[in-house]
Formats: C-alpha cells, sequence, structure tokens
C-alpha cells in the first residue's frame, strides 16, 4: 500500500514527557466490523516487538493509542526503532488482528476528521509539524480502500441538534462524510440508530428520530456501506 509507505518513512522529532497524561478516544474499524469499539486510552509511552527486537513508541502517537487497544498487530520497521521512541518513526502497520493489508487495501489512521501524514510512531506528531496529539481528540484506525487518486473511502461524523431529549420528541441529527484532508459533505442513504430507533439520511444529511421511552444515556450512531462508521455520541434521554 504505497500510500501508507510514505506514511511510515516520514521524519522524527522528540516530544515532551507530558505527553503520559493525555486521554483520548479511539475505535478500530475493520473491512467489515468494528474491531475494537471507542475506548478512552492513557496515551503513553510503550513497547511492541517488531522481528527479534524490542521498540519503545512516544506516548502521544496513533501508535500508541492502537497499541492500547490490545489488538493483535503486525509491524513492519522501515527506520531504526529500538529504545528510543524517536526512533520508531519508521514503523508501519501492516495487519491489525487479522486483516493484514493487500493490494490497495491497508491500514491508516485519522486524527479527527483528517488521515495522518507522517508515520503512526512518529514524535512529530500526526501532520509532521511538531503538534502533537492532545488529550480529548478522537482517533481512528480504519482500513483504508484506496480509490485511483489513492485516497480512503469517507468516514462519518454524526451531529444531534441536542445533547438531551426526552422520551417520545422527535431529535434532528446530521451525518457528514469527511475526506483524507477532512472536507465533509452531506451524506444521504446513512443509517442512523439511537437505541431502538433508527432513521436514513435524506440528500442534505440530515434524519429525524423519535427518541426511545428509556431513561438513561443512548449512543447515536451512524453508518453507510462504503464509507467508515462513525465515532458514536452520547444523547440523555430523561
Amino acid at each position: 500500500m504505497r500510500r501508507a509507505l510514505a506514511v511510515a518513512v516520514a521524519g522524527a522529532l522528540l516530544l515532551p514527557a507530558s505527553a503520559d497524561a493525555a486521554r483520548v478516544h479511539v475505535m478500530v474499524v475493520g473491512q467489515d466490523q468494528v474491531l475494537r469499539a471507542p475506548k478512552d486510552v492513557k496515551l503513553k509511552v510503550r513497547t511492541v516487538k517488531v522481528g527479534g527486537k524490542r521498540c519503545r513508541v512516544a506516548a502521544a502517537t496513533p501508535l500508541s493509542a492502537l497499541v492500547a487497544t490490545r489488538l493483535k498487530l503486525g509491524l513492519r520497521d522501515y527506520g531504526g526503532c529500538g529504545k528510543r521512541p524517536r526512533d520508531a518513526a519508521g514503523l508501519y502497520v501492516s495487519k491489525v488482528g487479522r486483516e493484514r493489508e493487500k493490494g490497495r487495501g491497508g491500514w491508516v489512521y485519522k486524527v479527527g476528521r483528517r488521515a495522518g501524514s507522517a508515520g503512526a510512531a512518529d514524535p512529530a506528531g500526526p501532520f509532521g509539524t511538531g503538534k502533537r496529539i492532545r488529550g480529548g481528540q478522537r482517533i481512528t484506525w480504519f482500513w483504508c480502500e484506496q480509490d485511483q487518486t489513492g485516497g480512503c473511502q469517507r468516514t462519518l461524523e454524526v451531529r444531534p441538534e441536542r445533547t438531551s431529549a426526552a422520551p417520545g420528541e422527535a431529535l434532528r441529527v446530521t451525518v457528514r462524510g469527511y475526506d483524507d484532508q477532512g472536507h465533509g459533505v452531506a451524506v444521504a442513504g446513512a443509517t442512523v440508530r439511537l437505541g431502538s430507533a433508527t432513521a436514513v439520511t435524506a440528500a442534505d444529511g440530515t434524519a429525524v428520530l423519535t427518541v426511545p421511552a428509556a431513561a438513561g444515556t443512548l449512543r447515536l450512531q451512524a453508518e453507510r456501506a462504503g464509507m467508515v462508521r462513525a465515532f458514536p455520541r452520547e444523547v440523555a434521554v430523561g
């Protein structure tokens, strides 16, 4: 997967150790299913096995977040990783779970809405600018099927008009799809779910759900064939 390889060999810059305190939200989406549902993980320096050696990975990196999911990983080293996290910029994720790169498909990550342009363990940050991952950010690892331009399928984002509602109320939600650069468009035909309630988005990317009669916090979800499903949003019902 040439695009992923280019990302893997980006340069490195050592970051402060204070990144260890950050927590981020991470989700891993495979070809046909979610391999790891969204969870909060602590960004800390971690150690991975690559061939016959052990390599340290800097804290505020997408690879640190992926390792925290405890999924089985396949890694290659296109640099010289070892005891120093700054030497891990050439690490490349070739396999997650049972899904190994093949043809034009392979593993990539997004921080928020944008695809990373640096290696997943590059301490220079996901975009190679020295700006590291911050606490509270969303990291999506997903199986990318490259198109003819080298881009991945869009990732979905779902937003409710409000984050609390009463049972039986109408709740309008909006679904947008983002490309590698973080440019979004309205997505028609996406299925949205809130507990037992479901709806399909119209041409403008909106849908209206009837809030289920269940008190508590429900997850708002969105998916559509050919796109990466959205991070769930929480809606308080009561």
